[in-house]
């Protein structure tokens, strides 16, 4: 049979979550620890539920603590992992343990790829992970490792006196090492086997289990990155949060304008804020696809938002017309600039009714009609609510409170199956925006046209609980991952200076 015609071997990821919380002050394991709005494992598991390279996974949870991950995958619809095993006491242990899970149900001389990956480590990315399997095709055994960026230095101890320093490492040629770790899965089987007839055996990775006992064997090594940080200590726990908050994450795309069609036939979209700008663009291009809008403003229809009264009159509307609630999007806000001290109480009452508790109600009367229909609430932060803007403290502490709604109600909705994203535009050419800034220089500001199709793309994916940046050289719409640090990075740069 010919190259071409050989199938693929099977690629299987391990998810390692084995460790405790101690490090980091919790009694529960660390992995079970919420982070924007999931549990680390959550994120960890979704992210080989999407990768197209990896066709199953099996998890290897602390002992105590099966059912709880258990119960994270049934309520996610992780549908890739097929197995929930405890782990052992040891990392030695763990691993044998997968090595015999995975060998279960192999033909004589069927082999497969196999991912080792600690389930701390929430924020790996396709890319890294489709290296690591496309390097299977030519090597028994990947690392991913990153330059370190620190000094290493080699130390003794002299009795009573401390650490002194014996050697300082050539930092061109050290890397820090990563994971996932890969391997064909009969490669890593034999390494162990000749392991385990060493009895000081021990070891706190896989890669040198294959260095040491397979020492003919070559480790290739894929490029990681800084943003595949593993979270051990406290500051960790805040970091990986925060970089959550400001990671820009790939939003699928239906193929072609036949693929929106499809999706969006017979759908009800109810569009607050739709006069004009953002929303208004949303309305026209669903409906351009055959979805039925409600697209309600204050200076169109007369919707107000701040008016509860006036949301339940426009959703019970809409379901009476069409039988269904698909998506609510708010896109409503209001942007005044000023002092806060020389701010009078009209205005922040208005800010707040408008831009926080507008959202609330929103989303309150829109639940029952999205959770019969699975559907999605999309609402809208700034590039301000990761740090406050002097003049604009009303509408930058809002905008913040958006993403924390989004992940709290995605996070509540979740056993519904009604999703909750937020969307960030940088800055944005619409009416509001012009109102308060004035006319601005042609090519510093996104289009809204551009916001409104990324917004579609969200409605109609399969995500929740995210706060996706939309650019003007957007990552959204088909960009590599392999930069993410680097537009998170860029998206703090830009924060620094523009709401």
């Amino acid at each position: 049979m010919s190259a071409q015609h050989i199938a693929k071997a099977r690629t299987t990821a391990v998810v390692l979550a084995g460790g405790t919380g101690q490090r980091v002050g919790l009694s529960i394991p660390k992995q079970l620890l919420k982070i924007a709005g999931k549990a680390v494992i959550e994120h960890t598991l979704s992210i080989f539920q999407q990768a197209d390279s990896i066709d199953d996974v099996i998890v290897l949870m602390a002992p105590g603590y099966v059912s709880d991950v258990e119960k994270i995958v049934a309520k996610a619809g992780l549908t890739k992992v097929t197995k929930v095993i405890e782990g052992g006491a040891t990392r030695n242990e763990t691993t044998e343990r997968a090595i015999s899970a995975l060998g279960e149900g192999l033909a004589e001389g069927e082999d497969r790829n196999v991912l080792f990956h600690d389930a701390v480590r929430p924020l790996l990315s396709q890319r890294v992970i489709k290296d690591c399997v496309d390097a299977l095709d030519r090597y028994e055994a990947v690392d991913v490792a990153i330059p370190s960026a620190d000094t290493i230095i080699v130390t003794r101890t002299h009795g009573g006196d401390g650490e002194f320093i014996t050697d300082v490492p050539d930092r061109s040629r050290l890397r820090r090492g990563q994971t996932p770790q890969a391997f064909k899965l009969s490669t890593i089987r034999r390494a162990y086997e000749v392991a385990s007839g060493d009895p000081n055996f021990q070891a706190t990775d896989d890669c040198s289990v294959v260095l040491k006992y397979l020492p003919d064997v070559p480790i290739y090594v894929v490029a990681g990155d800084e943003y595949n940080m593993k979270v051990t200590q406290p500051v960790d726990v805040f970091i990986a949060d925060k970089l959550f908050q400001l990671a820009s994450t790939a939003v699928p795309q239906p193929t072609d304008d036949a693929a929106y069609r499809e999706l969006l036939d017979g759908k009800t979209l109810v569009v607050f804020g739709g006069s004009y700008g953002i929303g208004a663009d949303i309305a026209t291009l669903a409906e351009s696809y055959g979805a039925t809008v409600y697209a309600l403003g204050r200076s169109t229809t007369g919707t107000h938002v701040e008016n509860p009264e006036h949301i339940d009159d426009a959703l019970s509307k809409a379901y009476a017309d069409t039988g269904r609630v698909d998506y609510v999007i708010n896109t409503a806000g209001v942007l005044r600039i000023g002092k806060l001290a020389e701010t009078d109480n009209t205005t922040i009452q208005e800010a707040l009714n408008v831009n926080y508790l507008a959202p609330v109600q929103i989303a309150r009367a829109a639940y029952k009609y999205l959770a019969e229909t699975k559907g999605q609430l999309l609402l809208y932060t700034s590039s301000s609510y990761t740090r406050g803007r002097a003049e604009y403290s009303l509408y930058s502490s809002t905008k913040a409170a958006m993403v924390n709604l989004t992940q709290a109600l995605a996070d509540e909705w979740a056993a519904d199956g009604v999703r909750v994203n937020c969307v960030n535009p940088e800055r944005t050419a619409t009416p509001m925006r012009t109102k308060a800034f004035g006319e601005e220089p042609a090519g510093t500001l996104l289009s809204s046209e551009a916001v409104a199709r990324t917004s579609l793309d969200v409605l109609l994916s399969e995500m929740t609980g995210h706060v996706i940046d939309v650019r003007q050289q957007d990552p959204t719409r088909g960009a590599s991952e392999a930069s993410g640090f680097e537009q998170a990075l860029a998206a703090v740069l830009d924060r620094q200076a523009d709401v």
